[in-house]
């Protein structure tokens, strides 16, 4: 299982580090495909026993807000993505209306595709956010939030799997160790701390450091929120895209949880 996901890790950077340092609309359009995929597989964790009318014209609303919201993160426009938000809530609350009549439930597909759209195009959006346009800066803080994210996956794996004796969640994830999570916080303090000296030496420490915690913290919030959302359908795997891994969902689920707070960093803290 480990050799696997280092496999298919390692066999991805190659690919990531070009499309991250490209930038632009290339980086856009890649977030986009990861976030139809996501979305796909979120639709299949939470609608996994039904799949009628009412559902597949929702899914379809959402496909439609997930290629919006990408193009409004690339303009740069956080406005845009919250009338998105908005409309999407409208037409769904039309499709509930006028479906309510035939199909009694109607109103719980609505909230499901509802936080659907907020879970995953809204927060891979911030990603698009965080890189912004072509030049190297964007670049460079997508790496900072990257190496900090995962290592804080692989420290919290790795010491837990060797030293976790107490429960952190059990009712969400049995595996999660408290001893685990602390061995993810202080991989994320390291890592961020040393790329942090040698790519961002102008950020003040003191704000640094909280940035490294509140990112781990999300992160690990990311990882748990989703192991809610399998565990209430009842499935082991978002999908099987990523052999090791599982879907794009079980790789992305700290990132997403992560990404809106680099991009607060990023714009209101450094």
């Amino acid at each position: 299982m480990h050799l696997k996901r280092w496999l298919t890790g390692l066999t991805a950077v190659p690919f990531l580090v070009y499309i991250i340092v490209k930038g632009g609309l290339v980086f856009s359009c890649f977030i986009g495909a990861i976030a139809l995929t996501a979305q796909w597989e979120y639709f299949r964790v939470v609608f996994n026993q039904r799949r009628d009318l009412t559902e597949r014209m929702l899914i379809l609303l959402a496909f439609c807000v997930v290629l919006l919201m990408m193009g409004a993160a690339h303009l740069h426009s956080p406005a845009l993505m919250l009338h998105l938000t908005t409309l999407n809530l409208i037409l769904a609350g039309c499709v509930a209306i006028f479906q309510f009549a035939r199909d009694k439930i109607v109103f719980e597909s609505v909230k499901k595709q509802l936080v659907g759209v907020l879970y995953v195009p809204l927060l891979l959006s911030y990603l698009i956010l965080v890189r912004g346009g072509t030049d190297m800066a964007g670049a460079k803080w997508i790496f900072f939030m990257l190496c900090i994210v995962f290592a804080g996956d692989i420290g919290a794996l790795y010491t837990g799997t060797f030293l976790g004796k107490h429960k952190l969640c059990p009712a969400v994830s049995p595996k999660k160790t408290i001893e685990g999570s602390l061995g993810g916080i202080a991989a994320n303090l390291v890592i961020g701390a040393s790329f942090k000296m040698l790519f961002f030496p102008e950020l003040p420490w003191t704000a640094s450091i909280l940035f490294f915690i509140c990112l781990g913290i999300a992160g690990q919030l990311g990882d748990l929120f989703e192991s809610g959302l399998k565990r209430v359908a009842h499935v082991k795997d978002s999908g099987s895209l990523l052999p090791g891994h599982g879907g794009i969902l079980d790789r992305a689920d700290a990132l997403m949880f992560a990404s809106p707070i680099a991009y607060l960093f990023k714009e209101y803290f450094f």
